[in-house]
């Protein structure tokens, strides 16, 4: 029997005000969202100021926090990151699919998919979980790497800390579409569109000391492109 999802935006913390029609409901969505995503970057108060730094992530939306667990990466001996977990941390995630210009400076835009998850973080200890979490990682960056690699070295595992953020209070924006101009200078007669972005993987380079071919799982990552949303 599966178990429903609760709604995104549970709490007033993550509720859009703003251009609330551009919020998006749907879990999968945010899901998808992170699974493509290369980049997450976490916001945390260290000591009297905040800190947003980017970090390395992972989603496993089954996972044993609320409504899923979102995991991010770092070092033992980060400061920030040790002062992360048991506090209340935000972690963005956004994609722009196009520049969105339009036909004055105030309607400019762009076209994006942003998340906004918030939530108290959690140190991951436990061994097996730990050791889960950082093929996760790898296989976020290319699905199946991680089965071909070596096992991680106590050295490694010990250098290594990883943080859980639960997905329940989540939040979904997403904007497409063309500029929203208004109807004196769509008359005036200036030109107004999209620059689409796109995020492209290129072909492998072999390092220079490897003498082995390049395996599946890279060209099949090569070979794959990011989805995006219509512009």
């Amino acid at each position: 029997m599966t178990t429903a999802r609760p709604p995104l935006s549970p709490t007033a913390r993550t509720t859009i005000g703003r251009s609330r029609e551009r919020a998006r409901e749907d879990r999968t969505e945010l899901h998808a969202l992170l699974a493509g995503a290369v980049v997450a970057h976490l916001g945390v108060i260290v000591d009297d100021h905040p800190v947003v730094l980017p970090v390395a992530l992972a989603v496993d939306p089954d996972g044993p926090d609320s409504a899923g667990s979102l995991y991010v990466h770092g070092s033992v001996a980060a400061g920030w990151l040790q002062r992360a977990a048991g506090a209340a941390v935000c972690v963005t995630v956004t994609e722009v699919d196009a520049l969105v210009l339009a036909r004055s400076g105030f309607h400019h835009s762009m076209n994006y998919r942003s998340a906004v998850v918030i939530g108290t973080a959690r140190r991951v200890s436990d061994p097996v979980e730990v050791t889960r979490v950082l093929d996760l990682v790898v296989d976020h960056l290319v699905p199946g790497r991680a089965a071909t690699l070596r096992p991680h070295t106590r050295r490694e595992l010990a250098a290594t800390a990883l943080l859980a953020v639960p997905l329940l209070e989540a939040s979904l924006k997403q904007r497409t579409g063309d500029p929203h101009d208004d109807d004196d200078d769509v008359a005036a007669g200036t030109w107004a569109g999209l620059l689409p972005l796109t995020r492209t993987i290129g072909s492998p380079v072999t390092a220079g000391d490897s003498h082995a071919e390049v395996p599946p799982d890279v060209r099949r990552r090569a070979g794959r492109r990011p989805t995006t949303s219509r512009s």
